[in-house]
């Protein structure tokens, strides 16, 4: 920042959303917020409550809703610390509180100019468009209710900012850490996000970003130059250099004919185990937080498979609510600001791709069944 100014100048915003998926926090809301989840896909209740076995595990809870209550809680506080009066608020796609709840109150407290922490740190439609979507159904509903509705802009994509990969280096090399001291040094990273068709995953990011037209879409790239950052951080901090790394994938539930991201990190653990690796370490680079894609799919079955070939295993935590990702947000909201007020603004990026778009393109990560309005687009 330029002066001592831009340091609390959040204008021209008013307010900051932390913007969720949302999850149960009861079994009787399972089958309700799967059918949020899944409305308009005529997928019938016996599946839900199929797939809803994950949730009824962990006692019908998702952990996501209380990790985002400790974001948000963090948030404040590090914003009051830093002198930053702006007020933090939270809404949710899929689950209370309900996102256009939210914007209902932001609008009736006075709210008129909103930036958008998305929970989700990459490209691609269902982490980005899709959001940008239910944002603008919201602002939609607000208006046919003849509340004056507010304009939203969305911060950019953060997974390659300092504040959310340097957390996520130190996870991997504490989960290191816990294996057994005659694995560690031959012990493979197995970076995880979730799984999408690739269909999907080839029209995500910009057009006009190089990083689309590489293999994998822009959703690919992102992952694979945050996975190398962090690979030759471990290989510096260990004096390992040539520690076996790869990405995989994860969480799939679509159809099986149609074609997905793998390898998925159950197949990739027994193709390690027969390839000779001393041990895996799971780095989930692709979660902000440790939600129940993160529970179930690695500490219960990719965990539960790594013991079953008697792989040791362990995995890394997520960001969370770690000190310098709340702090980076901060930074981002600054940023943004100051880039709307004309200002000259130093972006922060690590790797090779640099710092993400602020507004994304109309054909950015395209609506893969039907073109619908969305907000925070050029």
């Amino acid at each position: 920042m330029s002066d001592s100014r831009t340091l609390t100048d959040h204008a021209p915003y008013d307010a900051l959303l932390l913007l969720s998926f949302g999850g149960p926090e009861a079994p009787e809301d399972v089958v309700p917020f799967l059918e949020n989840v899944t409305r308009g896909r005529g997928i019938p209740k016996e599946r839900l409550t199929e797939v809803g076995k994950h949730y009824f595990l962990f006692g019908g809870v998702s952990p996501i809703n209380e990790q985002n209550r400790d974001l948000l809680a963090a948030l404040r506080k590090d914003f009051a610390e830093h002198g930053l009066d702006l007020p933090v608020y939270w809404g949710n796609r899929n689950w209370a509180p309900y996102l256009v709840d939210t914007l209902r109150e932001l609008a009736t407290d006075g709210h008129r100019r909103i930036l958008v922490l998305a929970t989700s740190a990459y490209a691609g439609y269902s982490g980005c468009r899709q959001y940008r979507e239910n944002l603008a159904d919201a602002l939609a509903q607000l208006a046919e209710e003849g509340l004056p509705a507010p304009t939203v802009d969305k911060l950019r994509h953060f997974y390659n900012h300092p504040g959310f990969v340097r957390p996520m280096i130190d996870a991997t090399l504490a989960a290191l850490a816990e294996l057994p001291a005659g694995v560690r040094d031959g012990a493979r990273l197995a970076f995880t996000t979730h799984s999408i068709p690739t269909a999907m995953a080839d029209t995500s990011g910009d057009p006009d970003d190089p990083a689309r037209s590489a293999p994998g879409g822009a959703y690919v790239a992102q992952h694979l130059d945050v996975a190398r950052l962090i690979a030759d951080a471990v290989a510096e901090a260990t004096g390992v250099a040539d520690r076996p790394w790869e990405l995989v994938y994860q969480s799939r539930s679509g159809a099986p004919h149609i074609p997905w991201l793998e390898p998925d990190i159950c197949d990739h653990l027994e193709a390690q185990h027969a390839d000779g690796a001393p041990g895996v370490v799971m780095v989930p680079i692709g979660f902000v937080s440790d939600h129940m894609e993160v529970k179930y799919d690695l500490d219960t079955e990719a965990l539960a498979k790594a013991a079953e070939l008697g792989l040791p295993a362990s995995r890394a935590a997520t960001v969370g609510a770690d000190p310098r990702f709340t702090a980076a947000v901060r930074e981002l909201v600054l940023e943004r600001a100051a880039t709307e007020r004309g200002a000259a603004v130093e972006r922060c990026a690590l790797g090779a791709l640099g710092p993400s778009h602020d507004v994304c393109a109309v054909a950015c990560c395209p609506n893969p069944r039907a073109a619908r309005p969305a907000a925070a687009e050029r």
